[in-house]
C-alpha cells in the first residue's frame, strides 16, 4: 500500500486539481469524498482510480471490496488539503468520468428529470435524491446546470448518481428526440393559467423540467413541451424551492 505524507506530492497536486471544473476536464476523473458516497460507489461497481484513506481510519466491511493495489494512505495533513468540506470523514475515491454522459441514449423509454440552468448544489443533490427515491429512470443536466461532479454536487446526491443514468445534454435535442418517440413532455412554470399537476395522468414514458431557480424555464423550452405545469399556492408565499417543487410534481405525476 502506498502511503503519502506531503501535499507537494504529483498525486495530491492532481487531485486537488480536480477540485475544479478545469481540473476535472484535463485529467478526466473527479473527486468523490465521504464514506457513504464511496461504499455506494464501491457497491455499484464504479470505475475508480485510487481509493484514499486517512491514517487510522476503519474500512470495516469496506475492506473486502478493495482492491489493494489501488489503496492509498495519507497523513491527516494530506486528508484535510484534498477535502472539499471543512471536516472531511477520512474517505476518497478518484473517481473516472464517465464519458457516455455526453451521448443521447438510444433508449428513450422511462421517466426522466431535465435540469434547464439549475445552479445550487443543494436544489441539485436533492433532485436527484428525489428522482432515485420515485424510480426516475435517469436525470439530464441542460446546458447552464452546474457539472454533476461537483464535490458539493456529488456529495449532496450521497450515491443516488449510481441508482439512475445521469446524462450531460441539450434539452432542445432531448425533447425533439423524445418527442419523435412518443413520449410526453411536462414543464414547470410559476403561472396560475397553466395546467394544474393535479389534473394531468402522465403517461409510462415522460420527461419533466425544472429550470433556473430565479428565472424558471427558458422561453424556448416552455414552447416545446406538451404542457406546462404549475402547483397551486394555498398560503401567501410567492413560490416554492425549485427542489421542494420537483418533489410535489415528481411524485405527482407517478401516482
Amino acid at each position: 500500500m502506498e502511503k503519502i505524507s506531503s501535499t507537494k506530492n504529483t498525486k495530491v497536486k492532481e487531485w486537488v486539481k480536480l477540485k475544479t471544473n478545469n481540473g476535472r476536464k484535463k485529467y478526466r476523473k473527479f473527486l468523490l469524498e465521504g464514506r457513504h458516497p464511496v461504499e455506494t460507489a464501491l457497491e455499484q461497481g464504479a470505475d475508480y482510480e485510487y481509493l484514499i484513506i486517512q491514517e487510522g481510519f476503519d474500512l470495516g466491511e469496506l475492506a473486502e471490496r478493495i482492491d489493494e493495489e489501488r489503496l492509498i494512505l495519507v497523513t491527516k495533513e494530506v486528508a484535510n488539503h484534498i477535502a472539499d468540506t471543512v471536516h472531511d470523514q477520512g474517505i476518497f475515491m478518484i473517481g473516472v468520468i464517465d464519458e457516455q454522459a455526453w451521448q443521447i441514449p438510444n433508449d428513450f423509454s422511462g421517466k426522466w428529470l431535465l435540469l434547464d440552468n439549475v445552479q445550487d448544489p443543494g436544489n441539485i443533490g436533492t433532485m436527484v435524491r428525489t428522482a432515485d427515491a420515485a424510480g426516475f429512470t435517469g436525470v439530464i443536466f441542460g446546458d447552464g446546470t452546474a457539472d454533476f461532479y461537483n464535490p458539493k454536487i456529488l456529495r449532496s446526491m450521497q450515491g443516488s448518481q449510481y441508482h439512475l443514468q445521469l446524462k450531460r445534454l441539450n434539452l432542445k435535442k432531448w425533447i425533439n428526440s423524445n418527442k419523435a418517440n412518443g413520449n410526453a413532455i411536462f414543464g414547470s412554470i410559476l403561472d396560475e393559467n397553466a395546467l394544474d399537476y393535479h389534473q394531468v395522468e402522465a403517461p409510462e414514458n415522460f420527461s419533466l423540467i425544472m429550470g433556473n431557480e430565479g428565472n424558471g424555464m427558458s422561453k424556448e423550452l416552455i414552447s416545446l413541451t406538451d404542457a406546462n405545469l404549475y402547483i397551486p399556492i394555498k398560503g401567501s408565499a410567492e413560490s416554492l424551492n425549485v427542489a421542494v417543487a420537483a418533489g410535489v410534481l415528481i411524485f405527482g405525476l407517478i401516482d
